[in-house]
């Protein structure tokens, strides 16, 4: 089983900056891609941003030149610094994980997800 700890949403004013954090355990043989999704009330879970093994990293255009996706390889950890935030990017956001567990079997592990508010 492998475990995603996410940490860092919260409630923010418009133009504010908040810093998620995911950080993965168990049983991981290695690591693909991590990235964060985002489901706003209503609407689907989209790709927010993702970050692979080797840095390689895809934004969703609504997040390109505000939010920055980068991960500790050492720690499994990724983080998802978020600034000029917009009331439109109010939405649970999302761990995921792509790689391979220690038994062989593919690995897309989810977070239970962290709440961004973004509201005056």
């Amino acid at each position: 089983q492998v475990q995603l700890v996410e940490s860092g949403g919260g409630l923010v004013q418009p133009g504010g900056s908040l810093r998620l954090s995911c950080a993965a355990s168990g049983s991981i043989f290695s690591i693909n891609a991590m990235g964060w999704y985002r489901q706003a009330p209503g609407k689907e879970r989209e790709l927010v941003a993702v970050i692979t093994s080797g840095g390689s990293t895809n934004y969703a255009d609504s997040a390109k030149g505000r939010f920055t996706i980068s991960r500790d390889n050492a720690k499994n950890t990724v983080y998802l610094q978020m600034n000029s935030l917009k009331p439109e990017d109010t939405a649970v956001y999302y761990c995921n994980v792509k790689g391979r567990h220690t038994f062989g079997s593919a690995m897309d592990a989810w977070g239970k997800g962290t709440l961004v508010i973004v509201s005056s």
